[in-house]
């Protein structure tokens, strides 16, 4: 079967499915989808991210650092041989590895020290802001810099930008085969449930109370407007879009006024307003277009490792406020030391920790099915994802009183 219109059947079938949920008001089912859900997906994206970082260190090691040269080079060192002319030494790149690491972790000091600046009484109010708004692209400017200038002589591997002549890649029709068509309608299918989960659990962290948002919600006609937009970004190759975790709650965040508040001696991030606009999002994929033209240069000149530390940003920035990550965080605490969280003043603590260990054994079954090696069990995950909302609706409640449930997963009105 030919990629480009394998491609193009799988996305106007998922495009086509998303446009009846759409119709058919399927998003009401997301009023079963509690605050549980959306945290287990949200950290599960912060491991993810996590993962793949950590995955590309671990290949780096293992291509410069725990080679068997650099065993032989360790072994003529202890037997103090490598000071003799007639032996041959063998070529050891270790540096390579421990640079990759001096980068990545780097970039991420880096950009969450900038994201936290405003928590610091340095500098004026404004220019605090700023600074923790452009966190991360001065940091992998910053780290950027030093892996491809002042250690140019190490041997790191650039981000594999390569200019393309046809953008818009219009596949054969003679292609579409009815073999392409039914593999497009079954493969379509749990894409489109990926979609319409992500999509909605997204837009349900963004318009959470929390962030005080004064418009109105628009689920049906959001999920409309992501499914016609994919039915053009299908028939021209183009990457799919739909609304994702962390990128949309960051985003709100950004144009969020925070205070803080100190109760007990812990420390809360309060949103006082959010700048409701449609500017940003317009500027930001116009910027995503202009950026075509730093193809090659000067993206090529971006390590590796930068990138890789620039997810673990995303990962560490987004586990901020995600009550699952902090009642996972009371287990390995005193409870004298616990914070004094709306939820812990009115629930039993044996009842958070039964909570919290449904939730992780939610979680557990998504990472399984999410970082399992067969590609094809990776299908499953969506329909998996979906299961949540009955798990949370009959089952739990059935070991954990309701009264219990309202207060650590109130449902969304």
């Amino acid at each position: 079967m030919d990629f480009y219109a394998l491609y193009t059947s799988v996305g106007l079938w998922n495009a086509l499915y998303v446009i009846l949920y759409a119709i058919t008001n399927a998003t009401k089912l997301m009023k079963y989808s509690t605050r549980s859900t959306e945290e287990i997906f949200a950290l599960f994206i912060c491991i993810a991210f996590t993962v793949d970082a950590l995955k590309d260190a671990y290949k780096d090691f293992r291509k410069n650092y725990m080679t068997e040269e650099c065993a032989k080079f360790d072994e003529l060192v202890a037997s103090n041989l490598a000071m003799n002319s007639t032996a041959t030494i063998p070529v050891c790149h270790r540096e390579n590895s421990l640079l990759f690491l001096l980068l990545m972790l780097g970039t991420l000091w880096l950009a969450t020290t900038l994201y936290n600046f405003n928590q610091t009484p340095y500098l004026q109010a404004s220019k605090r802001e700023m600074m923790a708004d452009y966190a991360l692209p001065v940091a992998v400017i910053t780290f950027s810099f030093i892996g491809s200038y002042l250690f140019s002589e190490v041997s790191l591997d650039q981000f594999n930008a390569r200019e393309v002549d046809q953008v818009f890649h219009l596949p054969d029709p003679s292609n579409f085969s009815l073999k392409v068509v039914l593999a497009g309608m079954m493969l379509g299918f749990p894409l489109s449930l990926l979609f319409f989960m992500d999509q909605n659990i997204a837009e349900s962290m963004v318009n959470s109370p929390d962030n005080k948002l004064v418009k109105g919600t628009s689920y049906h006609w959001d999920m409309m407007v992501v499914g016609c937009l994919n039915v053009l970004l299908s028939i021209f190759c183009l990457p799919w879009m739909h609304a994702v975790l962390p990128h949309s709650p960051l985003h709100v965040r950004a144009l969020a006024d925070i205070d803080e508040h100190v109760e007990e001696g812990h420390v809360y991030d309060i949103i006082v307003k959010v700048r409701e606009t449609r500017v940003s999002n317009l500027v930001a994929n116009v910027l995503i277009g202009v950026s075509v033209n730093l193809i090659p240069r000067p993206l090529n000149y971006i390590p590796i490792p930068v990138l890789d530390g620039l997810f673990l940003y995303l990962a560490v920035t987004a586990v901020s406020g995600n009550q699952l990550f902090e009642r996972i965080t009371l287990l390995f605490m005193e409870q004298t030391a616990y914070p004094p969280n709306h939820y812990i003043r009115r629930v039993p603590q044996r009842k958070i920790h039964q909570f919290t260990a449904c939730q992780v054994a939610q979680l557990f079954m998504l990472c399984v099915l999410g970082f399992w090696p067969w590609p094809y069990i990776k299908m499953i995950f969506p329909l998996m994802l979906f299961s949540f909302l009955p798990i949370r609706m009959l089952l739990i409640p059935r070991f954990i009183e309701r009264k219990y449930l309202q207060v650590l997963d109130g449902v969304h009105p």
